[in-house]
Formats: structure tokens, sequence, C-alpha cells
């Protein structure tokens, strides 16, 4: 699963340990999600959208293989 937190990061000029204390994870999440290391669960991407004032699928795509 692809995101757009990083674009979404750097329209609300955030850092990553910015929006990883806003919505209560560490930095290194940010960072795993971001380079698709690791898939949030549905709360915590529905924290991020909600935190962009977006659909999850605004922030969030599967890709062909999903």
């Amino acid at each position: 699963m692809k995101n757009s937190i990083k674009v979404q990061r750097a329209i609300h000029d955030m850092t990553q340990a910015y929006l990883a204390k806003l919505i209560g994870v560490s930095r290194q999440s940010i960072n795993a999600i971001e380079k698709n290391k690791y898939v949030p669960s549905t709360v915590l991407s529905l924290k991020i959208a909600r935190l962009f004032k977006k659909p999850v699928e605004d922030i969030f795509f599967l890709e062909d293989e999903d």
C-alpha cells in the first residue's frame, strides 16, 4: 500500500517528528509508513487522514499487487 504522507507533510510544512507527536506514534513509525515498510492500522490511518482533513483514500492507496 502506497501513501502520500510525505507530500501532505510538505504541504502543511510539518516534520515527521511533529506529525508523530500529533497522532501519538514515534518518528520512526512515520518514517516506516512513508517508506512503505509498515502498513498502519485502520485507526492510525484514520487519525492521519483526519489530521490532514482528507479522505483516507487520498492518503493511502492500494497497488495492483496488494
